[in-house]
């Protein structure tokens, strides 16, 4: 039986009690709701936008496994909706919605049903290594840019070698990015990729003598 909220965001679902989700138990959700937390607290030191309340409030979490990100953030004046990947190892949409938290299925080859600008902040945790050789990393990022509006802000976390990979297309996008170490310091080989929208257009029209437009 479900627990009341609020209390029913943390207590674990009643399907990881029967042992119903194979490979999650009590111990590894309680585990991952802690991690999150934890986690959370970083980013919001890396990045004082998330720190402060209503800066962001359309969140989009692309690889939410549990919901503990979301979980994380419940005392901020936000939504999130939570992704879980159809090409996924465990399904794990039941449990984010005993949680009482929001979510769908989402394969991230194709693209989101949504509309541009739909969020201000997009995170995702290990998408790219999911979908290495499944589909162009270039398509992805180009979806994320599609729903992510100008001065919105990405947090990827994935193996550094991926990281960097992700970096260099960001830069192509005109996104403002850094590379910051994983919380457990500079040695672990997870980092994270933090960037930042830019709003930019392309440049005016000149009109010449002859009534040609031209770009500056």
């Amino acid at each position: 039986m479900l627990t009341k909220w609020p209390e029913r965001l943390t207590s674990v679902p009643p399907r990881i009690l029967r042992g119903s989700v194979k490979g999650i138990t009590a111990k590894i959700f309680r585990e991952d709701t802690d991690k999150w937390k934890m986690r959370v607290t970083y980013y919001k030191g890396f990045d004082g936008n998330l720190a402060v309340p209503g800066r962001f409030r359309n969140i989009l979490d692309m690889n939410a496994y549990l919901g503990g990100f979301a979980a994380a953030l419940i005392n901020d004046p936000l939504w999130v909706m939570n992704m879980v990947p159809v090409e996924a190892e465990i399904n794990t949409l039941g449990i984010i919605y005993e949680r009482g938290l929001i979510g769908t299925y989402q394969n991230w080859c194709e693209a989101m049903s949504t509309y541009p600008r739909t969020y201000d902040f997009i995170h995702g945790d290990s998408v790219f290594t999911l979908y290495k050789d499944r589909c162009e990393m270039e398509n992805i990022l180009l979806e994320m840019d599609r729903i992510l509006r100008p001065g919105g802000t990405v947090i990827l976390r994935d193996d550094v070698d991926m990281v960097v990979m992700i970096q260099s297309i960001m830069e192509r996008l005109n996104w403002n990015s850094r590379i910051v170490d994983h919380e457990e310091g500079p040695h672990h080989t997870e980092k994270i990729v933090w960037a930042v929208k830019q709003y930019w257009t392309a440049p005016a029209a000149d009109t010449d003598q002859q009534g040609s437009k031209t770009f500056s």
